[in-house]
């Protein structure tokens, strides 16, 4: 049975195959009978053009799992999701609007892993320059590269043992796919959680102290969430959350636009 590994890599080369793909049609009438059948390359092997399309199509639908897997997708969109829990608005941004700003934040700041890993590798291959397992190698250091620099220790220890990899690594080019994608989006769940902790803070407070005013005047039967609802909203937009928030996520990845994004807010 071939591996996550062998399957991601067969079906990534097809999906970028597929484009090229193509039958041969000669001019004139067309014989009667089965078609000629077009052979395509793909990783060092000649493959039919039903099996590449097959390919391409399993690509496809990977892709999601990827973007989720091993991209900054993950800590992005649950800390959109705990900010809007946080202010108490309910569905207001809705989950279409959220994922859709997830997505382009995350193109953001994956852009620069995905032109390294085009320029390295992928378009060496599809040129003719490079073979096969050098270009995957090449292609997938850069997802490699920026997946291990998410990574905590204890989460990768923790994998290595699981999967019985008891006496470690003794280099980053040996952790098996598996284990570095599954000690990724762990490591993201927690910093998201850690970001998210801090977005509640102050507007806990806020709840706090309006639960505590009502109190006071024995106004027992008001909500307190729908009072401190106005006052978190109107915080919010006037700290200008949403830029800080979408440069602080994006920071949290590559500390140079963490640093243009607060020096353009300075300025404003």
């Amino acid at each position: 049975m071939p591996s996550l590994s062998s399957l991601l890599r067969y079906s990534f080369f097809a999906l970028a195959l597929l484009p090229a793909l193509g039958f041969a049609t000669p001019a004139g009438p067309q014989p009667t009978g089965l078609p000629e059948v077009t052979v395509a390359n793909v990783g060092g092997e000649d493959v039919s053009v039903s099996l590449a399309v097959l390919l391409s199509m399993t690509a496809l639908t990977l892709l999601p799992s990827l973007l989720l897997a091993c991209t900054a997708f993950t800590r992005i969109i649950v800390v959109m999701a705990l900010l809007r829990m946080a202010l108490g608005t309910g569905q207001t941004p809705s989950n279409q609007i959220l994922v859709g700003l997830a997505l382009f934040i995350t193109m953001m700041v994956m852009m620069p892993v995905a032109d390294q890993a085009w320029t390295a590798g992928l378009k060496p291959y599809l040129d003719g320059t490079l073979p096969f397992d050098a270009a995957w190698a090449a292609t997938s250091e850069p997802f490699r590269a920026f997946m291990l620099a998410q990574i905590r220790e204890t989460d990768l220890l923790t994998f290595a043992n699981l999967s019985g990899h008891t006496q470690g690594f003794a280099s980053p080019e040996e952790i098996p796919f598996g284990v570095l994608v599954a000690s990724f989006i762990t490591s993201e769940l927690k910093t998201a959680f850690e970001i998210g902790f801090l977005i509640f803070i102050p507007f806990v407070v806020i709840d706090l102290v309006v639960a505590s005013v009502l109190m006071s005047m024995g106004m027992m039967m008001m909500s307190p969430m729908l009072v401190s609802a106005p006052f978190k909203i109107l915080l919010f937009v006037l700290v200008d959350g949403w830029v800080l928030i979408v440069g602080t996520l994006a920071g949290s990845f590559n500390p140079a636009v963490m640093s243009t994004a607060a020096t353009a807010v300075g300025a404003g």
